[in-house]
């Protein structure tokens, strides 16, 4: 399954991530506020991918309605800071998992029962209620206008965002960002290799066989949806602050599609290939729009061009390279 990690000890595979490690906490003071804005784009959507990855590289489902649990994560926090005047960000966080919990273990009993295209179909018909009500009911919700949220408060008032300077917001909102990222990659890397991920890959590969060993297979189904749920509203609730704005276009169902894109692009049958194809995905987007007009289409033609010449995603390729240079050597 894993492309990348399934063969490496605990050990050797802290050797290898120490460097990049340290590469992400020294960051802000080698490069611009622009860029470590940008990167910080790319951890939140990294999160996203590890959760949906759960679903579709691990359970073998996909799901075109995972905008609606990070647009649930994203809303949860705007109407706690303009309704309830919340400004600390771990109160924030708190709230937005409990309403992304519920909203996901709700249309988690529901989609489980099919499979396949169903599955899919149905995610994303979910998804689309939740886009219509968040742009019917605008006297709540802002409609088309969003609502606005600034970067609260970090670690519990320490860091009050309010009064730093812009590339200052910006440096401490990256390693609030960079800390629950390092945290998810670690939680998502014990759920997949404890034995209730073995049983996720057991019911993708053979449902009927993983049924006749005992694995309950809805109940598992529906854990995997509940968790996978959680990372994509978790990205939504620190995607917000961020952005400044929430809107419904984070409920449409190709939000959902970007997220499945870039999840492909990286390689969903790696551990790390979501993350390195939300962060590709990311800056290809950003430089494409900045490029020119015509953005859509050419960063469409790349990424097809992209997919088509590396099925295995971005580290499919660069494992190649290396058993290439190690052949080589």
């Amino acid at each position: 399954m894993d492309l990348t990690t399934r063969t490496l000890k605990p050990w050797r595979l802290l050797l290898y991530i120490s460097p990049l490690t340290v590469l992400l906490l020294l960051l802000p003071s080698l490069t611009n506020p622009y860029q470590i804005l940008l990167l910080s784009y790319g951890l939140i959507m990294a999160i996203a991918a590890l959760g949906f990855n759960l679903l579709l590289g691990y359970t073998g489902l996909l799901s075109f309605g995972h905008s609606a649990y990070f647009g649930v994560g994203a809303y949860a926090v705007a109407f706690m800071v303009k309704y309830l005047h919340i400004r600390s960000m771990e109160l924030l966080v708190l709230g937005g998992l409990l309403a992304t919990v519920l909203i996901t273990a709700l249309f988690g009993a529901i989609c489980v029962r099919y499979t396949r295209i169903f599955f899919s179909i149905l995610t994303m018909a979910l998804s689309q209620v939740l886009w219509s009500l968040a742009y019917k009911f605008f006297w709540v919700t802002g409609g088309t206008d969003g609502m606005r949220v600034p970067t609260p408060s970090l670690v519990g008032g320490l860091v009050d965002a309010a009064v730093l300077p812009y590339s200052g917001k910006i440096v401490a909102y990256y390693y609030y960002v960079l800390a629950f990222f390092f945290l998810s990659v670690a939680l998502m890397w014990v759920i997949v290799h404890s034995p209730f991920g073995k049983a996720l890959q057991a019911i993708r590969d053979n449902e009927t066989r993983a049924a006749f060993v005992g694995v309950q297979v809805q109940l598992y189904r529906w854990q995997a949806f509940l968790v996978s749920g959680v990372f994509t509203g978790l990205a939504g609730i620190l995607w917000v602050p961020l952005n400044g704005l929430t809107t419904p276009d984070i409920l449409v169902w190709t939000f959902s599609g970007r997220i499945v894109f870039f999840t492909v692009l990286g390689g969903f049958k790696s551990f790390v290939g979501p993350i390195l194809g939300a962060v590709v995905f990311n800056y290809l987007e950003t430089y494409a729009i900045s490029t020119t007009v015509y953005w859509q289409m050419v960063l469409g033609v790349v990424l097809v061009v992209l997919v088509l010449v590396m099925p295995t995603g971005l580290v499919g390729l660069l494992s190649r390279v290396a058993w290439v240079v190690r052949r080589a050597m």
